[in-house]
């Protein structure tokens, strides 16, 4: 209880310098909390788009009824495939419409004449996608494009990979910065209560007892930043998770679970504690050798 004391004396003392501290190590757990909250969105979307493997075949405009019912036979042949959806252009239209109820602007110049009527096939097998695609993709005259999970699965693949190395890089060099602040901040401390530690030594403290209170504010700075990290991040979330669910519909991209965010928090308060003990350690180590 004595140490709790002198640690909270040692941040009283210098307010603008803990002050500093609780800033750098809230913004790397920011960083590090929306780098987490976005990537385990991007994943769930990833994981969405490859357990419903789906192609989608835009068909010419001008295809008389015989054509498209071979078109619609020969892809009922092959195996694996669960559903075929013809989408005519009328269909295309109040989908479109649907879509964008909320913006009449985008509906009004809209006919049908102009929209493509599609196939949406939806296979148990998504190897076939594959195969479907390298079949009708040559045959220009009745298929005007070809969209399916591989060309969004391959661009969600990159963003992941992009958002995870930027993160990762972002968060090393944050952490690293608030390690060195701490550091800093916890010699200067030291460097300013040289004669208190040196008198402390004589009367017979050891080492670690005139460390601790350092100790102690290096988890203090952990703690709180980590803490006021997420509590941004959570409150932003909030803010914008109702917009950001509805544009992935039907992928829930912020989960709203609670468990979640509390197992989140927990490890976040932990990864801070930590690093907060690290910078204090290494600050006293390198500033108290007597």
């Amino acid at each position: 209880m004595n140490h709790i004391r002198t640690t909270w004396h040692h941040i009283r003392r210098s307010p603008f310098q803990s002050l500093i501290a609780i800033i750098v190590m809230t913004l790397s757990f920011f960083v590090m909390s929306i780098f987490i909250f976005t990537n385990t969105g991007l994943s769930t979307v990833l994981n969405y788009f490859e357990t419903k493997p789906e192609i989608t075949l835009f068909l010419k405009d001008g295809l008389d009824k015989a054509t498209v019912e071979g078109i619609q036979k020969e892809l009922s042949n092959y195996k694996n495939v669960k559903e075929i959806k013809y989408i005519s252009k009328d269909k295309a239209l109040e989908i479109y419409k649907e879509q964008n109820k909320d913006n009449p602007l985008l509906t009004e110049m809209v006919t049908a004449s102009i929209l493509p009527a599609s196939f949406e096939v939806t296979v148990s097998e998504p190897a076939i996608l594959e195969e479907i695609y390298q079949n009708y993709s040559t045959r220009t005259t009745v298929i005007d494009e070809i969209i399916y999970q591989k060309d969004v699965i391959k661009s969600l693949l990159n963003w992941t990979k992009n958002i995870r190395i930027s993160g990762i890089i972002i968060t090393v060099i944050i952490g690293s910065i608030s390690l060195l602040t701490i550091i800093t901040i916890i010699g200067m401390k030291i460097t300013n209560r040289k004669e208190e530690i040196k008198i402390s030594r004589l009367l017979g403290a050891s080492k670690f007892y005139v460390k601790k209170p350092f100790l102690l504010e290096g988890l203090f700075y952990g703690l709180f930043g980590s803490f006021f990290g997420f509590i941004f991040t959570f409150f932003i979330i909030l803010i914008i998770r109702n917009s950001v669910n509805n544009f992935f519909q039907p992928v829930v991209f912020f989960n709203i679970n609670p468990v979640f965010y509390l197992e989140i928090l927990l490890i976040e308060l932990s990864v801070g504690s930590i690093l907060g003990l690290f910078a204090s350690w290494i600050g006293s180590n390198r500033y108290i050798k007597y």
